[in-house]
């Protein structure tokens, strides 16, 4: 996951707005308390995507992934008054954690945690969406970017995290093709060949690629 060098990437961040002290907290906690840490979006990409949020001004959001509340928080920055993020993740053992946080920032009635699998649970929100952040399971992306594309409307965004998979995509930086490589270079294939978006891969973190429905 880590493309720039060491110094490089903490001059970036040391040049990049600080997290509010609910977002450090949220940060610090996740590292020493919560497996996979790495999961997180952090502050270099969360900064990102709050500036996306801020930029597209959503009245909608959904987050598929929502693991300890991190990313929620960052694109709720930009939600306008009376606006609603619904995020979903199939891990209950974080749901006090999360609640706790979206009550922290004073959010619980502006974000809907969704419990259980994204596929079962997109279908059912009856919502046109502005913003959509994709960051679970890589080997339903694309099930996702299906089920979520009617649901954003003309000139909405969808944003998938991890679409550079540390490196992976490129053959000289993995050992084998294992089923979440394949899926993730697939999706970016996937959305590059769809003539309904216009796109962008960044190289920021582990890459996120940000399309823009037509």
């Amino acid at each position: 996951m880590e493309f720039l060098d060491e110094e490089l990437q903490r001059y970036a961040e040391d040049h990049t707005s600080a997290e509010s002290e609910l977002l450090h907290k949220v940060n610090r906690q996740t590292h020493l308390q919560v497996l996979k840490p790495r999961m997180l979006s952090g502050h270099l990409q969360g900064r990102l995507l709050a500036m996306f949020s801020q930029m597209i001004r959503p009245k909608q959001i959904l987050e598929v992934g929502t693991y300890t509340g991190y990313s929620a928080l960052c694109l709720a920055e930009g939600l306008q008054p009376g606006g609603t993020l619904h995020t979903i993740d199939k891990n209950e053992e974080l749901e006090d954690r999360v609640l706790g946080y979206f009550k922290e920032a004073g959010l619980e009635d502006s974000i809907k945690l969704h419990i259980g699998n994204a596929l079962k649970i997109i279908p059912s929100l009856d919502t046109a969406f502005d913003l959509v952040f994709l960051d679970a399971d890589k080997i339903n992306y694309a099930n996702y970017y299906d089920l979520v594309f009617d649901k954003v409307a003309p000139g909405g965004y969808i944003i998938a995290d991890n679409v550079l998979w540390s490196g992976k995509v490129l053959e000289k930086y993995r050992k084998k093709l294992d089923e979440d490589t394949a899926a993730v270079i697939a999706f970016n294939k996937k959305i590059h060949d769809d003539t309904r978006v216009e796109n962008i891969l960044l190289p920021v973190r582990d890459g996120l690629l940000v399309a823009r429905k037509l």
